[in-house]
């Protein structure tokens, strides 16, 4: 379950990011004052479309893995207009099998891409995205979904908008022991949701996040260290109320290696490293990275494999704009 968006993505300069007060490399909510800068971004400058929202991008690259459709159910609410459309279009001949909430309170929420460099900042305007409700996942034929699952992938984005359905199928996960991922997904949601994301920890089996969403976390939980190992060892020590598997923290730290925190000990994957001029654009990197990971994970492969195919994933879309790709992939564990 996500927030889906269709991803308004364009190259601006920083003067761009100044005008709407954006940083760089980040992700925040779209305010009053960056409501002007969707349209703007359309006329003036050269803007692609595609699907987004950070869980739908993770079930797409799972499903390019996988090659085989209808593998990974995504729900999400989105407006009755041409922009839910197009976003329903686009995952659907991937190969995702969509199940969106529709409401007419609000349009398609949307998510400026901004480019400038290697860095992306990205300020989301979750209109209807805000509008998913509990009933959603209640109805039988999504109920169904939900029973037959295996696995089950939230996004902490989804924290601003419905945590009692994040609870809800937390607890599902709980009670069937189910596997429950979740991602911290940007350092606001560590800091200013910090109430519900916490109450969704102790069902967490496995958690993804990138070092400044660690940082972030670590702060405001009051970690007293800065040392991303010990950060990884301090989450994976947190309550956990399925003991029937231990938990697992992988946190990706762009260039760096990617660490594995797992039993007790951080085990330290590299990257593969790219020539300068080959990364178009890291929007979409960690997102490619768990929809690698996942991909692995429900076939039965080691975590290694999983983080090795996360690293390869990520790396592929890197090179282009966007969280897109193209062809099969060609992974070699």
């Amino acid at each position: 379950m996500g927030n889906p968006l269709l991803d308004i993505s364009a190259t601006v300069d920083y003067d761009f990011l100044k005008k709407y007060d954006l940083k760089p490399n980040n992700a925040i909510l779209a305010e009053e004052k960056h409501k002007p800068l969707y349209e703007e971004l359309i006329n003036l400058y050269k803007a692609d479309f595609t699907a987004g929202g950070s869980v739908q991008n993770t079930m797409r690259v799972t499903q390019w893995f996988l090659q085989k459709p209808k593998i990974a159910t995504y729900m999400g609410c989105v407006g009755k207009d041409k922009y839910s459309k197009i976003l329903e279009d686009k995952a659907t001949m991937e190969g995702l099998n969509v199940r969106y909430q529709y409401t007419d309170q609000e349009p398609t929420g949307t998510c400026a891409v901004l480019i400038t460099g290697k860095d992306r900042s990205l300020c989301a305007n979750l209109a209807a995205a805000n509008c998913f409700s509990l009933s959603h996942i209640e109805k039988p034929e999504n109920k169904h979904l939900i029973d037959i699952a295996n696995y089950i992938y939230v996004s902490s984005f989804f924290l601003t908008v419905s945590p009692e359905s994040i609870q809800t199928v937390a607890k599902h996960a709980y009670e069937n022991n189910k596997m429950f991922m979740m991602n911290l997904s940007a350092p606001f949601l560590c800091e200013f949701f910090q109430k519900p994301m916490l109450a969704a920890f102790p069902y967490v089996d496995i958690l993804f996040g990138n070092e400044t969403e660690a940082d972030a976390f670590a702060k405001s939980n009051n970690f007293d260290t800065m040392d991303r190992k010990q950060i990884a060892l301090k989450i994976l020590n947190m309550e956990k109320i399925n003991d029937k598997r231990n938990r697992i923290v992988i946190l990706t730290q762009g260039a760096k290696p990617v660490l594995l925190a797992k039993d007790g000990t951080v085990t330290e994957f590299p990257v593969i490293k790219l020539p300068e001029e080959k990364v178009v654009d890291t929007n979409g990197a960690g997102d490619a990275f768990v929809g690698g990971f996942i991909a692995q994970l429900i076939q039965g492969k080691s975590i290694e494999i999983c983080i090795k195919c996360g690293i390869w994933a990520a790396t592929q879309i890197v090179q282009r704009s966007g969280c897109t790709y193209e062809g099969k992939p060609n992974f070699q564990s």
